[in-house]
């Protein structure tokens, strides 16, 4: 196993500790792999525990992730699936933070550490601050703070406008408290575009019906509205939910280990002449086509090779034209013919394809578009669903991930400078 060891790669991952029977006995994050677990056999000697995690264990694997966030996202699942012998924290704790929101007549909007409760669930998010930071400015924007008291009247924090009001009993107009906190779910969500369209569509039902108080609360909401969007937009740039993480899979596999398999696995999978051993991947990053930025990562044999990644500012638009920029990021990135790839893959659809695979008639173009993870390729003109349980499906989309987060680290470096944020 020490010797092992001395082939893991210096990046942020998750590594186990198996038994002969290839159980799980422990299961850790790090930010560099080989490091952290090196440590294990310099100092087995001064702890018991890992002396006898050691003595017990007759092979160790890794997972890597783009970074440390979903490392730990990954172990403290894993850790809650496989209740590995020597794990105790994760086993019943949670290092996230949710929005919930009760199943009430009278829904309640907090924040909570677990999903005991029944409710509607958003999340989970790694960074707690920031997320807390997010309820306090929804709870404090829409008026949704309740309190346990009972008052006619309305408690001190309901007339300063801290309070949603429930503390007044019959008093309290249930309706615009039911309105608020759809809104808020859709802010949550992301439904933009479909709560502009419904609080329009309540805004004219309350005119046509004399109700006025109604309908200027709708138009405050209106008018509000894009400021809301704008903040979080900017938090969801640079926060990401658990179903977005890759090598989210209850099974430990390390797609690395023996990259002659993958590279096989990857040929047939592709029908190309010869095993890819080198992926550059491209994304476009930009906020209200603003700032517009580009990246490509590369993978060498399943392993990000760092020293081959570049970043682009955008030289040749002002406006949002993911296509126009995708030409011109891969344009420069192979101006010298010997940096081509064996494979180039663009995080986007079938419009982001057709739009750069005739740049270099004699490569491989394949795209990635996210959610519904559909790999269009040249034998898979209208894509072919990646399935993340297999070794292909969880290299490219994590190649694809580690673009789109790099991508939007450049952009908002961008941004901070200019004082956006």
């Amino acid at each position: 196993m020490k010797n092992k060891v001395k082939t893991f790669p210096k990046l942020p991952g998750i590594y186990t500790f198996k038994d002969k029977d290839n159980n799980i006995l422990y299961l850790g994050k790090a930010k560099s792999l080989k490091n952290r677990v090196a440590s294990y056999f310099a100092n087995q000697h001064k702890d018991w525990k890992i002396k006898q995690l050691i003595d017990e264990s007759v092979d160790i694997d890794y997972i890597i992730t783009q970074n440390e966030e979903e490392a730990l996202l990954l172990e403290a699942q894993l850790i809650r699936e496989k209740k590995p012998k020597f794990n105790v924290l994760l086993k019943h704790g949670q290092p996230f933070v949710y929005f919930m929101f009760t199943y009430d007549d009278i829904p309640v909007f907090k924040t909570t550490r677990n999903r005991k409760e029944r409710g509607e669930y958003f999340g989970p998010f790694v960074k707690k601050q920031e997320a807390r930071k997010v309820f306090e400015f929804l709870t404090r924007k829409f008026k949704l703070k309740t309190c346990n008291q009972k008052i006619p009247t309305g408690c001190l924090n309901y007339h300063i406008g801290n309070c949603a009001g429930m503390c007044m009993g019959t008093k309290f107009d249930t309706t615009e408290h039911l309105l608020k906190i759809k809104i808020v779910k859709e802010l949550l969500a992301q439904n933009y575009d479909n709560l502009r369209t419904t609080l329009e569509d309540e805004f004219k039902i309350a005119m046509q019906e004399l109700k006025f108080e109604r309908a200027r609360n709708l138009h405050e909401y209106l008018q509000n509205l894009e400021g809301v969007i704008t903040y979080l937009k900017i938090y969801y740039t640079e926060t990401k939910y658990e179903n977005e993480v890759s090598f989210m899979s209850s099974d430990i596999c390390n797609v690395v280990e023996t990259p002659n398999l993958i590279n096989r696995k990857l040929q047939e999978f592709l029908n190309l002449d010869s095993q890819p051993i080198t992926i550059d991947c491209f994304d476009i990053s930009h906020f209200q086509s603003q700032y517009i930025v580009g990246s490509c990562v590369r993978f060498k044999n399943g392993i990000p090779e760092k020293n081959k990644f570049r970043r682009f500012k955008i030289k040749t638009l002002d406006t949002q034209n993911d296509y126009a920029a995708l030409q011109e990021i891969v344009t420069r990135r192979y101006r010298d013919p010997n940096e081509i790839p064996d494979i180039i893959m663009i995080d986007g659809g079938k419009g982001q394809l057709n739009a750069v695979k005739n740049l270099f008639p004699k490569s491989v173009f394949v795209s990635l578009a996210k959610r519904e993870e559909i790999l269009f390729t040249p034998n898979n003109p209208d894509g072919i669903h990646l399935d993340i349980q297999t070794e292909v499906g969880r290299l490219l989309i994590s190649i694809r991930d580690y673009a789109h987060h790099f991508a939007i680290n450049y952009h908002r470096l961008r941004r901070s400078k200019n004082h956006l944020i």
